[in-house]
């Protein structure tokens, strides 16, 4: 019999491997999707505060240079707009270019949809049973983790 642990991590596994297998987040690896889907729900909730790298790296959990590497192809992209600080030089301020915003949004509108179809799929109650589930076990490991 197949223990609690593996068993989860079983489903977890496979459940990312159809989401990457379905091509649902082609149009831009994992990593830039999650900056942009930050940036794009930061600048909606609070645009008058904009977020840096360090900002980035504490909610991603990205080393540094991860962060770096990964920004620096964003702006090659045009996806993000770095602005200094004009009180602080050493601060960096990175946006979404709203001219670019549209690939996010493309991206976000695909995964979006797979959702929906899930959630059409095993009904809206369980959806919400597992959407508490997630945030519980998100929690969690964020506890852990700190």
């Amino acid at each position: 019999m197949e223990s609690l642990e593996e068993a989860l991590l079983d489903s977890w596994l496979r459940l990312c491997t159809n989401v990457s297998a379905r091509k649902i987040m082609s149009d831009m690896p994992y990593n830039e999707s999650r900056i942009c889907n930050i940036l794009y729900n930061s600048q909606q909730t609070d645009p008058d505060h904009a977020l840096t790298a360090t900002d980035l790296c504490r909610e991603t959990r990205m080393l540094k240079s991860q962060m770096n590497r990964t920004l620096n192809s964003m702006e090659a992209k045009g996806l993000i707009l770095r602005t200094r600080c004009t009180e602080d030089k050493r601060k960096v301020f990175i946006t979404l270019n709203p001219e670019q915003s549209r690939i996010y949004k493309k991206q976000h509108l695909k995964v979006l949809c797979f959702i929906n179809q899930l959630v059409d799929k095993i009904g809206k109650e369980k959806a919400v049973e597992a959407l508490e589930l997630f945030h519980q076990i998100a929690d969690s490991a964020e506890d852990m983790i700190i």
